[in-house]
């Protein structure tokens, strides 16, 4: 009886394309069907690397099912898919795969494709049945996946082929546009602009708008652009009552603060609707001293009181302590080094 081949050599010499070797291991073996610690197949691992002209060998001369799902649902076709191998993709769906095969979280090849720039695959996929409206767990379509990593091209094709594709929201309200705008693709969102009809400063379960999630990321050449073509409101407020420029605060984004207050001309003091907290207050609690010294530049009120009409002058570092993260302790380093900043602020200078 032959003994069992090891599984990791197997996967390596199907990584670095030793089909030679491999048809060697597997003859002495008896046997092709033996799967990883994800239960990944040959055929998976093969799909993966881009390895074509194994992944016909295994599927040929062995019989491996190109149906075959590993732990999280994976047929090869996702593998071949997300990492955009097309020569896989294409002699997969050549075989008959399921051109709409589900993994984990619903995601399908045609999504997993849209997470990279390569046009032809999803071309491919679309050409053979894929169905760009599928939606995954979080509700995200092809097209919504397509508009993260901000490919142009794909997104015209993909309205091209399903001109409804852009009608979609995931199940916290977000659409394409919040998306492209957070993850600072200008020019997927200048195309998403021109050719779908987003409602200015649509809004997410949270209240928040493109703009906002342009403003918090610090994408500030996408914010122009939803400005300029989108009319967006420089001063809508979120589910909390907080603006862009109290979102900025949070996140650390030093010069969008800086466009809001000195060309948009942003109030530095303006509270958020609900807590009555202004940009200060936000920064400090969150511990970014560049962003306090950012916004003391711009004429912030230091001794601005919180909603329980505390100020830093009554007890320093009193609002800050009072406004941080149940699960962050008081000794927290970046809160002790605001308190500190904020402390000798106020006893070196007179404000």
């Amino acid at each position: 009886m032959a003994a069992p081949a090891d599984p990791r050599r197997l996967c390596r010499l199907v990584q670095e394309g030793r089909l030679c070797a491999l048809r060697e291991e597997l003859r002495a073996a008896g046997r092709a069907g033996c799967a990883g610690p994800a239960r990944d197949t040959l055929l998976h691992c093969a799909a993966r690397h881009g390895r074509r002209e194994i992944l016909a060998y295994l599927v040929e001369a062995w019989d491996l099912d190109i149906e075959a799902a590993n732990r999280d649902y994976k047929r090869p076709l996702h593998e071949a898919a997300s990492m955009g191998h097309r020569d896989c993709v294409r002699y997969l769906l050549g075989r008959g795969a399921a051109v709409d095969c589900l993994k984990k979280a619903d995601w399908t090849p045609l999504m997993m494709a849209c997470t990279r720039r390569n046009l032809e695959v999803v071309q491919d996929l679309v050409e053979h049945g894929a169905n760009p409206l599928l939606k995954n767990k979080d509700g995200w379509n092809s097209f919504h996946i397509a508009s993260r990593e901000g490919d142009p091209l794909i997104l015209q094709y993909l309205l091209a082929v399903c001109p409804a594709a852009w009608k979609t929201e995931s199940k916290i309200g977000r659409t394409p546009l919040h998306t492209a705008a957070m993850h600072g693709c200008s020019e997927a969102v200048e195309m998403l602009l021109q050719r779908c009809q987003y409602e200015p400063d649509c809004r997410d379960k949270c209240g928040l708008t493109p703009f906002m999630d342009a403003i918090q990321c610090g994408h500030i050449d996408v914010a122009r652009l939803l400005l300029e073509k989108h009319k967006a409101c420089v001063s809508a407020e979120d589910s909390l009552g907080a603006q862009a420029i109290h979102q900025a605060a949070v996140t650390g984004q030093d010069e969008a603060i800086q466009f809001l207050v000195s060309e948009l001309g942003i109030n530095v003091d303006v509270r958020a609707a609900s807590t009555h907290l202004t940009a200060l207050h936000y920064a400090a609690k969150e511990g970014h001293v560049s962003t306090i010294q950012t916004l003391l530049s711009l004429g912030a009120d230091i001794n601005a009181k919180d909603e329980r009409n505390r100020s830093g002058e009554q007890d320093p570092g009193s609002w800050l302590t009072a406004h941080q993260k149940p699960s962050a302790p008081i000794s927290n380093q970046n809160g002790k080094m605001c308190q500190h900043f904020l402390f000798l602020l106020r006893h070196s200078y007179s404000w």
